[in-house]
């Protein structure tokens, strides 16, 4: 995990001619005022409206002016409050830049505490309004709630109910990318964790709620409904080949999410998936 924190760290540094030249972005409007936009990194949601502009999560530091410009295609100004579903630098990386032009930062308390460590006590990273189970944010006319889930994707993981929109910006518990989640494990990630906040995102959502994923298309009940069998299925075939191997190379050698037909990208291969699964769900026994 120190290694993925330092990717993300140095991302966060990269200069913007170098890192933004390749970016391109795109909005999407789900009502006239909750509008998604998709660049590199976690998909930023934009809330504009009389009282002003937030957005839920930043990107990377070096990409917050094109940010900026983007937002003001919708509307102008600088956003009130970011908040921030987990602590991952592709979410987080455009605090400092936000901050500084007089943004509030909001996140769980365990976020906080992670971008502290990574990077200094004082840091303009740091989100200067933290929350424990939740916190509602009533702006624009809207009633944003803001609930955190343990022990999920993270420690940290923040799910934004739109109430007035009936949105939901699910962060990094909902990957719509035809892939398997990234279960931090390092970071207070679980397979179980996860699953328990997805059940409950499903039982508060009606079939017209629009999803907002931490990566990849919006999507709909339904498709939340196949992430989940999909997760599912993929603990089951890890445990079973637990029980049967035991050990963690034996279980990753054995293959046990060959046949789901997903997508794996190079940061996240399959062995890297199973190994992470496994880490999650084996109990003391199978570390003989």
């Amino acid at each position: 995990m120190e290694q993925i924190v330092r990717c993300l760290l140095v991302l966060t540094l990269i200069s913007p001619p170098a890192f933004a030249e390749k970016v391109v972005w795109r909005i999407e409007t789900i009502t006239s005022h909750l509008h998604v936009l998709f660049g590199r990194g976690g998909n930023i949601a934009v809330h504009v409206g009389d009282e002003g502009v937030y957005i839920v999560d930043d990107q990377f530091a070096a990409l917050s002016e094109d940010i900026k410009r983007q937002i003001n295609t919708i509307q102008s100004g600088l956003p009130e409050f970011v908040i921030n579903t987990h602590f991952h630098g592709d979410h987080t990386g455009g605090n400092a830049p936000f901050a500084t032009d007089g943004s509030h930062i909001i996140a769980h308390h365990h976020v906080r505490e992670r971008l502290e460590s990574a990077h200094g006590a004082g840091s303009n990273v740091l989100p200067r309004l933290t929350f424990g189970s939740d916190l509602t944010l009533h702006f624009n006319n809207e009633h944003a709630v803001i609930q955190h889930f343990e022990h999920a994707h993270t420690d940290g993981d923040a799910v934004v109910f739109f109430t007035v929109a009936n949105a939901v910006h699910m962060g990094d518990l909902y990957f719509n990318t035809g892939s398997l989640p990234f279960v931090d494990v390092d970071s207070g990630g679980s397979v179980d964790g996860l699953l328990a906040a997805l059940y409950t995102v499903h039982q508060r959502i009606g079939p017209s709620t629009t999803l907002i994923p931490g990566h990849g298309a919006l999507g709909k009940k339904v498709d939340l409904e196949q992430y989940i069998a999909l997760i599912e299925r993929a603990k089951k075939r890890v445990l079973n080949a637990i029980a049967i191997h035991k050990s963690e190379s034996a279980v990753i050698a054995s293959d046990p999410l060959d046949g789901l037909g997903l997508e794996y990208s190079s940061w996240l291969p399959k062995a890297r998936v199973t190994r992470l699964f496994y880490r999650s769900l084996c109990n003391e026994a199978c570390f003989k």
